[in-house]
């Protein structure tokens, strides 16, 4: 039986919260580590002064922030995400930043808060996949889009071409039995097929689609450090995770973190990962 969505939104919001913290401890290693995609996002989205931009998922800040260095001093950029112990760690972000543009508020992305048209660009890192009810999210994205305007959206590719995500799942598929991830449920691999979100987007009415996979990867100074960040900010890996007995936790750092060691490239480890980028125009 499928989960209610609501059921799976407040448990989400838990979730993301409870990791808030960690986000913002490892902020600086990340925005450097990613920002790669941040600047893709915002080119695919088109972002030029004066546009009114919704960034959804924004969590501590990105690429939301980005944008709104690209559309001011005119423009506008609304981030909205469950968890409100994130977006505290966006607004401190803003405020140091001297963003005065950008607002962050509490919602959920599938019942914006917002009229018909309202906005120039929607973006979205890493988000869509989690959502209970991707088909209903997409149809406000084109809902609150003005004609012509555009979406420029992030989500994560095939599990064996991340081992950055990967990694800690294998292990602990090692050490216990977890049953098979139903493809249907919100997770980080739901949209990893090519042409799912593509057709979801198409379903919703926009068009000039196009869809592409990107490969980089994340350097870190180790695997201890990919081990430590990880299990503080990825809160479905910090639920696996506690499915193990205090010794299996043990073993499972010292499997994840000599794993890691196995991708190091001199003084630094660098971990493969794949996106699926896709974007897409309202028609006028």
């Amino acid at each position: 039986m499928s989960q209610d969505p609501q059921q799976v939104i407040e448990a989400q919001r838990q979730d993301w919260n409870r990791v808030a913290a960690g986000w913002e401890k490892w902020d600086e290693m990340f925005d450097r580590s990613m920002a790669f995609l941040n600047h893709r996002l915002i080119a695919d989205a088109r972002l030029r002064q004066g546009q009114q931009v919704l960034d959804l998922g924004s969590g501590t800040g990105y690429p939301a922030l980005l944008a709104a260095q690209v559309v001011r001093p005119q423009g506008q950029v609304v981030g909205i995400d469950l968890a409100d112990d994130m977006l505290a760690a966006a607004r401190r972000k803003a405020a140091r930043l001297g963003l005065s543009n950008v607002e962050f508020r509490t919602g959920d992305v599938t019942t914006l808060p917002f009229p018909s048209g309202s906005f120039d660009a929607v973006t979205s890192r890493f988000c869509l996949m989690f959502l209970p009810e991707i088909p209903k999210a997409v149809a406000e994205i084109a809902r609150v889009l003005k004609p012509g305007g555009h979406l420029a959206a992030a989500v994560w590719s095939a599990p064996e071409k991340n081992p950055y995500l990967r990694i800690p799942m294998d292990v602990i598929k090692q050490l216990i039995e977890l049953p098979p991830p139903d493809p249907q449920a919100p997770g980080i691999f739901r949209l990893a097929k090519s042409g799912d979100l593509m057709g979801m987007i198409q379903q919703a009415g926009l068009s000039s689609l196009s869809e592409e996979e990107f490969v980089a990867d994340v350097q870190l100074t180790s695997g201890r450090e990919y081990f430590s960040s990880l299990m503080e900010i990825a809160a479905p890996i910090q639920n696996l995770f506690a499915k193990l007995s205090p010794s299996q936790q043990a073993e499972a750092e010292k499997r994840i973190v000599q794993s890691v060691e196995q991708y190091r490239r001199g003084e630094a480890v660098s971990l493969p990962i794949a996106a699926r980028f896709v974007a897409a125009v309202k028609p006028t």
